[in-house]
């Protein structure tokens, strides 16, 4: 029976570690605030959904937007609280605070030409 658990549980660490994780660079753009280490994720054509914004832009536009928001709101603490896939598609759904307040994060990355890539960043302010 014991070894019935023990091979459960390496089953399920397996599994774990199948999934494709989150490039950490994107994880260190968002705690420094870094708009220009978050372009280097972004797809050509990205959405935002931000306080105020919300459209779909060229990374450059996606990028000086980025930078204007890490400017009004200077990030202290990023931490990602789930994240998943399905295909060729990663999520993320994560907790920004900054001097101002505090957000809840969620940005989708699809694969192109095989490197994940940012295709989506929603940024709302987190009521809790």
């Amino acid at each position: 029976m014991a070894t019935a658990g023990v091979l459960l549980t390496f089953a399920f660490l397996l599994a774990a570690q199948d999934q494709p994780r989150i490039p950490a660079g994107i994880a260190i753009a968002f705690r420094t605030g870094s708009a220009s280490g978050l372009s280097e994720y972004l797809n050509k054509t990205v959405e935002l959904v931000l306080p105020g914004k919300e459209d779909f832009y060229s990374k450059s536009v996606a990028e000086t937007i980025l930078k204007d928001f890490f400017t009004r709101y200077r990030s202290r603490e990023f931490v990602i609280k789930h994240q998943g896939a399905r295909g060729d598609a990663q999520y993320a759904i994560a907790n920004l605070e900054t001097d101002k307040g505090k957000f809840r994060v969620y940005f989708l990355l699809k694969k192109v030409d095989g490197n994940p890539l940012i295709h989506q960043i929603r940024i709302e302010t987190d009521n809790e």
